[in-house]
């Protein structure tokens, strides 16, 4: 049974899900529909749980893209099983077809990516797969994504500074001379709504507590790849950036200082091993001078 162009349009995000399909599948009445349609149609894919836009969206570290796809995918699982009555018996079965959908998405990332131990694994098959199998699955994937968000986290850390509000005052004033340069230079238009962009995203890095570094080198690189002649004051412009990269060197520095300054944490003294306590009775008669004459 096939199902009309306007049962599947109604996909919200731009997602075609079993979910979806299995609504459009009752409504007979509206859109000529006869019968309905289970998930195991043949649309199932990488698309069910993620758009391609999303897709192209992904960070080119395989790890970090990894952890973005298995959190996509896992809110769009959810998504569509939200409406499902799991002790309803066919809609349980779907919720298994989509959940092994979901296993076999992520085993077919972790292979493209080499993430181990998922690049390992292999896919139940359909018959063997059910809850316990996606509860491991589950498991495992928590346990990863946990180490991989705080190793991100102090790598993110290393990578950035902590610019002093005032400091941020003074960067704030060098971005909007630098919008003044680009806004009055002579570059095709493209070019110029491109540094505009870049000058954006670096203004809205400054709103952090922390400030990429990379930012700072992406908005630098694009800037004086333009050529000279392209700005109504070459000066200028050289000037603001060279404020710009002092300013965050600067703030960089003093955090470093900082940190070779600061003591050491210091340790909690670790507990000696509990000694043996003598029993009462023994050290009653120890104190009385009657711990020879007592036979315990």
């Amino acid at each position: 049974m096939k199902l009309g162009r306007t049962c599947l349009s109604k996909a919200p995000g731009g997602l075609v899900t079993p979910y979806d399909v299995r609504k459009a599948a009752w409504c007979s009445s509206a859109h000529g529909c006869a019968a309905r349609c289970s998930v195991k149609c043949g649309l199932m894919s990488i698309l069910n749980f993620v758009t391609q836009d999303q897709l192209d969206e992904l960070d080119e570290d395989p790890r970090v893209a990894f952890m973005q796809l298995a959190n996509l995918a896992q809110r769009s699982l959810a998504d569509q099983t939200k409406n499902f009555d799991p002790d309803h018996e066919q809609e349980w079965r779907e919720i298994e077809d989509l959940r092994h959908s979901f296993v076999n998405v992520l085993l077919a990332a972790a292979k493209r990516f080499e993430i181990e131990p998922f690049a390992s694994m292999e896919l139940p098959t359909a018959n063997n797969f059910d809850n316990r199998s996606y509860r491991d699955f589950r498991d495992h994937l928590d346990h990863y994504i946990t180490q991989l968000v705080i190793d991100n986290s102090s790598r993110t850390r290393r990578q950035s500074v902590e610019v002093p509000p005032k400091t941020k005052d003074s960067i704030r004033g060098y971005i909007q001379e630098l919008r003044g340069c680009i806004e009055q230079s002579d570059m095709p238009d493209t070019k110029r709504e491109a540094l505009l962009d870049r000058l954006d995203a670096f203004q809205a890095e400054l709103e952090k507590r922390r400030v990429n570094l990379l930012a700072v080198s992406m908005l630098v690189f694009d800037i004086i790849a333009v050529p000279g002649a392209a700005w109504a004051s070459y000066e200028l412009t050289s000037r603001v950036v060279t404020n710009i990269m002092q300013t965050v060197a600067k703030a960089r520095a003093e955090e470093q200082e900082k940190k070779q300054l600061a003591p050491p944490a210091e340790f909690k003294a670790l507990s000696p091993p509990r000694r043996d306590l003598p029993s009462p009775r023994r050290q009653a008669a120890k104190n009385y001078n009657f711990d020879d004459d007592i036979p315990f």
